[in-house]
């Protein structure tokens, strides 16, 4: 039983754009089906030069109903993309932000890998095709990674702590842990948590293209995505976002809101080895989720299933196994483990966002999302990864692992509330 010494916080809202639906409602029902948001690109022309030609676009994302035409023009894609997510998330929760009693106990912080890449390349384009006196005076807030939260608080009259993580793919699970820190000690009573990322590119294509980190198969893009499968050769560059309202339980009860879960854990460590490459033997990793256990007062033995890291990596996935077992001991065989980016490819910062409310829904609605394309587990992987198709289990507890470049690892731990 938890021993209870801070202010308890629970998810009472989610919202969310990603290229499995507009909406956080969406995307779930197509992660339950193993539906691939995975297709060849459109965003910009390619030639045969490019080794990789497919990606993860949300095609047709419309903005309109959320922010007028006009003001989204002094707005990037990434911020837009949030600003999508939190309407919905806060419509989900019900409370009325806009209207609050006191509006700083109200904050949002929401993470991004990379910001407003889209404006950057554009701007610097536009320097160079016309000179410096034709760079757009929307360039700065557009393309600054705090744009993202700067826009939602103003959205929502959040005048509470506003902030912005860049810690690459852990940047959401960095966001929603630190949220949830804000609401225990007292700072806050609701906060927008989340991330969001708008990074396909020309530039940011090539650059991971030239890292090796991208899957090249071009000739068959829904099945590139292959977490822990032997074929597996690299991830899928993707983009979206999800915001979950976090709010603190006697708050939340007091107006009646519908509970999905309750926050109980976050754990975060850093690799200390190598700016892109994780640890092999995913030190990191194991820390990070046993630093979160701890603070959810939970058991090992009671984690009935984790959204993985899962980025189809063949180094990556391995260090994430090897660190699940060592943590997991006998009981890895009991529990269940998938990766959501076989469906919806590598968010980067908005990853952690998007598979929380996989991890989430594994609660709240007993359905585990699958692990599509994984036809052949590799060496050593005999752990239940849910293959091809969702799986009906009543969970308690659920773990979401988000990890990245510079060696950050994040753990966030679900529960069911009681």
């Amino acid at each position: 039983m938890r021993t209870v010494t801070h202010r308890r916080v629970v998810v009472t809202g989610m919202g969310g754009v990603s290229n499995l639906g507009p909406t956080a409602v969406t995307t779930w029902s197509a992660m339950k089906s193993g539906r691939s948001g995975i297709s060849p690109l459109r965003s910009f022309p390619q030639s045969e030069d490019w080794t990789v030609r497919f990606a993860g676009e949300i095609h047709d994302f419309n903005p309109s109903g959320v922010v007028d035409g006009r003001e989204q023009k002094r707005i990037d894609r990434v911020a837009l993309f949030a600003m999508v997510a939190a309407d919905e998330a806060v419509r989900d929760s019900g409370y009325d932000f806009r209207n609050a009693a006191d509006p700083y106990r109200n904050g949002t912080i929401i993470g991004s890998g990379i910001g407003g890449v889209l404006t950057m390349e554009e701007g610097h384009t536009k320097l160079l095709q016309t000179g410096p006196r034709r760079v757009s005076p929307f360039v700065v807030p557009r393309l600054m990674v705090n744009a993202a939260p700067g826009n939602v608080s103003i959205q929502f009259n959040l005048r509470g702590p506003s902030t912005a993580m860049a810690s690459a793919c852990a940047s959401s699970g960095h966001a929603v842990g630190t949220a949830m820190q804000l609401i225990q000690r007292g700072d806050c009573d609701v906060m927008l948590a989340g991330g969001a990322e708008a990074a396909i590119t020309p530039l940011t294509l090539s650059a991971f293209a030239s890292m090796k980190a991208l899957s090249t198969r071009n000739d068959d893009p829904q099945r590139a995505s292959r977490p822990f499968d032997r074929d597996r050769d690299g991830f899928v560059l993707s983009e979206g976002s999800a915001i979950l309202v976090l709010e603190e339980l006697e708050h939340a009860k007091r107006r009646g809101a519908r509970i999905y879960a309750e926050v109980v854990g976050y754990g975060a460590t850093g690799d200390a080895h190598h700016i892109a490459a994780p640890d092999e033997h995913g030190s990191g990793a194991f820390k990070a989720m046993e630093v979160a256990l701890r603070d959810a007062e939970t058991n090992a033995s009671e984690v009935g299933y984790i959204n993985a890291h899962g980025t189809s990596t063949p180094q990556g996935d391995r260090a994430e196994v090897t660190a699940v077992k060592r943590l997991f001991g006998d009981h890895v065989y009991r529990l269940a483990m998938s990766s959501t980016k076989s469906m919806t490819g590598h968010a980067l910062g908005a990853a952690g966002g998007l598979e929380s409310i996989a991890a989430i829904m594994a609660i709240y609605e007993g359905v585990l999302a699958p692990t599509i394309n994984l036809d052949n587990p590799d060496e050593g992987f005999d752990l239940n990864f849910v293959p091809h198709v969702a799986q009906e289990a009543k969970v308690d507890v659920t773990l979401n692992n988000t990890f990245g470049f510079g060696g950050h690892n994040v753990s966030l731990v679900f529960r069911r509330f009681a």
